[in-house]
């Protein structure tokens, strides 16, 4: 599992982590913005008049409606991110993060409108008579690049997987574990089963689940994330003002947490806003592409909306009830996973400043050089499960961990511990104690400090549910589609069937690994789409005057 860690980690280092990636991502938003005159916030108020059918057409070709398309899109980015996804960019880089996801968000607004528009211009039927499109049509037809376009469409099954199924079914079985301690297989078997029952029925009965859950647990998933805000409504204001503060600096330590550089902060946020909202990784096309109407500007104007609703609207509420509750800071009782786990030589307190400047720019994006803090080889000490750390010191979910304990086969253990290079030697053993959490454990606990109590995390767990649930449903469509435009509709049906297995094998996986994964297939397919929008830029400027001439003129 190590070696898989660290391949994955290598990949994203390169990819979704690299410098170069969040200031493409950026600014591709940004270009749009300037060279469509910040379509964002012209076209906003007709988004909603498109959404809402004012315009639309019976006899205009398609197989959803436009709320249907827009449900179907919203259920594949409202997912674990805005659940899990924010509370682990707050983790990594502090309340900074937050800023930069709403700027990914109002850039990718833009971004979105771009990729959907010359995504639905270049659209076909399939030999059933559905309508498929996506990136690879426009990089096909459009840009005459059948390479780009292949290596998109395999980018885009290979993240079906890893950007819509994993991550779904891992967090949600670990939630559902968590609050009802129903094992993770349990979970993974009933869901799956459920899966492979919608996602047979295609895209009209995927949109129609779709249209049904989304609005349900958008307003479930508010009406909770309000409570505990008012709940902490002391700490609203305190909360904004260190995203604003610290969104150009980085985010000094606090409690727990050992502080974040910009980078870190940059890095992750517009990392974890593209996963929650998808603006630019070429996804939401594929589900637009479905909709009844003869213009691929105003679908483009529905896909406004999306960045919106999903980071804008939902995302904000999760950063503001993480960071108004304080738990972000706060050190709980947790078993330690593998791979967010270091045991570092020397005795180090984050109670001391000039540790803690050390332990940050070690567990930095990029660390010194001469990195005083070194990975530690040797023997320790475990007595009655009690792990006896003689100048060392325990390294997890980038905190200080306490009260560190060891364990073999579910009981505590007495012996001696191997340790190379910072890890165990013995894979058998366990470790747990108190640290910062992350993902989905974050957040339930955020839900907990309010009124709602324990409670708080029962809802989390539904929200969660619901939210993985729909996002796999999206998915699944996304990776159909391209199965379709590589080898034709007749490998779709195993590509379903290995969806809904590895939708239950990815339960019993490690987290972190899961997350890696995910933030190296959301780039295989962002770089690619950013590139081919780019190189239709001129295009899409004389689609969207087009499209405005044509609708003054029937709509004198």
């Amino acid at each position: 599992m190590d070696q898989i860690s660290q391949f994955f980690n290598f990949l994203d280092g390169i990819l979704g982590s690299a410098a170069y990636f969040p200031i493409a991502l950026l600014g591709a938003g940004v270009l749009f913005s300037f060279y469509l005159g910040f379509p964002q916030i012209r076209f906003f108020k007709h988004a909603w008049g498109v959404l809402l059918g004012k315009y639309a057409k019976d006899e205009d070709p398609g197989d959803t409606s436009h709320f249907q398309a827009l449900s179907t899109a919203l259920s594949g980015t409202v997912g674990t991110g805005n659940i899990g996804g924010v509370a682990f960019a707050i983790f990594l880089g502090g309340p900074a993060a937050l800023f930069w996801m709403w700027a990914t968000a109002f850039v990718g607004m833009t971004t979105k409108f771009v990729e959907v528009s010359v995504s639905h211009k270049y659209r076909r039927k399939d030999d059933k008579g559905f309508m498929v499109g996506g990136p690879m049509h426009y990089m096909e037809h459009g840009l005459n690049m059948k390479w780009l376009a292949v290596f998109f469409a395999i980018a885009t099954v290979v993240s079906s997987f890893g950007s819509g199924n994993m991550p779904q079914a891992n967090n949600m079985a670990v939630g559902i574990e968590t609050s009802f301690a129903i094992p993770t297989y349990v979970t993974g078997a009933v869901f799956a089963i459920l899966l492979g029952l919608v996602i047979v029925g295609g895209i009209k009965r995927i949109a129609k689940v779709a249209a049904t859950l989304v609005p349900t647990m958008g307003v479930l998933y508010a009406l909770g994330a309000f409570a505990v805000i008012i709940s902490n409504y002391e700490n609203i204001l305190p909360s904004l003002g260190s995203v604003f503060a610290n969104a150009f600096s980085g985010s000094a330590a606090a409690g727990g947490f050992l502080g974040a550089s910009f980078a870190y902060a940059f890095n992750r946020g517009v990392n974890r806003g593209l996963y929650s909202n998808e603006a630019g990784q070429g996804s939401a096309p594929i589900a637009h592409a479905s909709a009844r109407t003869k213009e691929p500007v105003a679908e483009g104007m529905v896909s406004i909306l999306e960045p919106f609703i999903d980071t804008l609207i939902i995302c904000t509420l999760t950063g503001l009830v993480i960071l108004s509750s304080g738990v972000w800071q706060q050190k709980f009782e947790t078993d330690f996973s593998v791979s967010d786990t270091e045991i570092i030589a020397g005795a180090y307190s984050d109670e001391n400043p000039a540790h803690v400047k050390q332990l940050s720019a070690h567990l930095d994006l990029m660390p010194p050089e001469n990195d005083p803090v070194k990975a530690y080889s040797g023997t320790l000490q475990a007595r009655d499960g009690v792990l006896l750390l003689s100048n060392v010191t325990v390294l997890h979910n980038r905190s200080v961990a306490e009260n560190v304990r060891v364990s073999k086969d579910g009981a505590p253990f007495t012996g001696i511990v191997l340790i190379e290079e910072g890890g165990l030697n013995d894979r058998s053993l366990t470790l747990n104690g108190e640290s910062l959490l992350h993902s989905v454990p974050l957040t339930a606990k955020a839900f907990e400090s309010s009124f709602l109590g324990a409670n708080g995390s029962y809802l989390v767990t539904i929200g969660l549910v619901m939210f993985a649930f729909s996002t796999a449903l999206a998915w699944s469509y996304y990776g159909d589609r391209a199965v379709t435009y590589l080898v034709g509709t007749r490998w779709v049906t195993p590509y379903r069937l290995l969806y809904v297995s590895g939708f239950f094998l990815a339960t019993i996986v490690d987290t972190t690994l899961i997350w890696l994964i995910s933030a190296v297939t959301v780039a295989l397919m962002t770089l690619p789409n950013l590139f081919g929008i780019l190189l239709m830029r001129k295009e899409m400027k004389e689609m969207t005057e087009d499209y405005w001439q044509r609708f003054k003129d029937s709509n004198p």
